[in-house]
């Protein structure tokens, strides 16, 4: 048998979402409504691997380390307390394909603020 027809039995069998175990007779797809009696999956077994990454991107935590972050200096006036410098540095927040976003601090009276 090969790998993907071993495990199938998780996914619907009509648009392949995985199934949600909502009863303990059958489980459901919660897209179309297929179902998946409670017989043909008991008995069977599948295994996958978790790791600090995984657990991580799913939990949408930012990454556990400190980073310091070397702020550069631009000729440009603070809107608040028009100071004429401004520290600066950038961070790519979105996709790869959009630009970084900047971010502004005023060294005089800490008024922050970004462009995208």
């Amino acid at each position: 048998m090969a790998f993907w027809q071993a495990r199938d039995f998780l996914f619907c069998g009509v648009c392949g979402t995985l199934l949600n175990f909502d009863s303990i007779h059958h489980a459901s797809c919660p897209l179309c409504g297929f179902k998946r009696m409670a017989k043909d999956i008991e008995g069977k077994e599948t295994r996958y691997a978790l790791d600090a990454e995984d657990i991580r991107r799913e939990l949408k935590i930012q990454p556990f380390v400190d980073v310091v972050v070397q702020k550069a200096v631009v000729d440009a006036t603070c809107p608040k307390c028009m100071h004429p410098q401004l520290e600066y540095y950038q961070k790519q927040l979105r996709s790869a394909d959009e630009g970084a976003t900047t971010f502004y601090e005023c060294p005089k009276c800490s008024h922050t603020f970004n462009e995208n």
